[in-house]
């Protein structure tokens, strides 16, 4: 027997599975459910994978297979779908655009960036992608780094991405930046400002937000569109 809470998110799990081909991100089930925390949903999910309604796939971010759907959600017409496996790949999210029908443009491939620990800063250019050029907009140097790590997969963030970075010095609360700690560590995290420190916020609740004096953070970029390869 499934709880109204855990039927009511495998239901909603499910069609955002059917209808985008990934699943929904933790913040997403949270406000679908209007909990008032994220550790609600692990709660749910936990227990959902417990009962063998749900497995999630190890070392791939936002993997959740269905195996099986309760009478309640099958009377409805509902049947158990794989997102990702053996499988061909996932259809693209609803928007997703092709590079050759954007009018891409080249940008500077500057290496990787950490989406969990932080690697060492990024200072050289490793080759040139192509970005669809309404990603560019604003003025400024635009440069793309491929992400390693899986501390913003809920923000859509994957490891193994490209994301598309506005080069910037500065940034409003809630944006998502390079942040270059101590002139030596480069990560890409959410920036908040806290008097006279500087929060960098995970979208993973397995990773801890870092709290630095504001001197030992420097804006490089804003996260300003992100390339996928299906």
């Amino acid at each position: 027997m499934l709880t109204r809470k855990q039927l009511d998110l495998l239901e909603f799990i499910h069609k955002r599975m059917q209808r985008d081909g990934v699943p929904p991100s933790f913040d997403e089930m949270k406000e679908a459910l209007d909990l008032r925390s994220k550790s609600g949903i692990h709660r749910l999910i936990t227990a959902l994978e417990e009962r063998g309604f749900i497995r999630r796939l190890a070392h791939r971010a936002r993997a959740i297979e269905i195996v099986r759907l309760p009478e309640a959600l099958e009377a409805k017409g509902f049947r158990p779908m794989v997102i990702e496996g053996d499988g061909p790949p996932p259809a693209p999210p609803p928007g997703a655009m092709g590079v050759e029908s954007a009018g891409a443009l080249e940008v500077p491939l500057m290496g990787r960036i950490a989406a969990g620990t932080p690697i060492e800063a990024i200072s050289h250019v490793s080759h040139h992608v192509a970005v669809p050029g309404n990603m560019l907009s604003g003025r400024g140097r635009h440069y793309a780094l491929e992400v390693k790590g899986d501390s913003m997969i809920e923000a859509g963030i994957n490891d193994g991405d490209v994301v598309v970075i506005r080069e910037q010095d500065s940034a409003e609360n809630g944006e998502i930046v390079v942040a270059l700690v101590d002139d030596q560590e480069a990560t890409l995290k959410r920036f908040r400002r806290r008097g006279d420190m500087i929060a960098l916020e995970a979208a993973n609740p397995a990773y801890e937000t870092r709290i630095l004096p504001s001197d030992r953070v420097r804006v490089q970029g804003r996260l300003v569109g992100l390339i996928r390869s299906y």
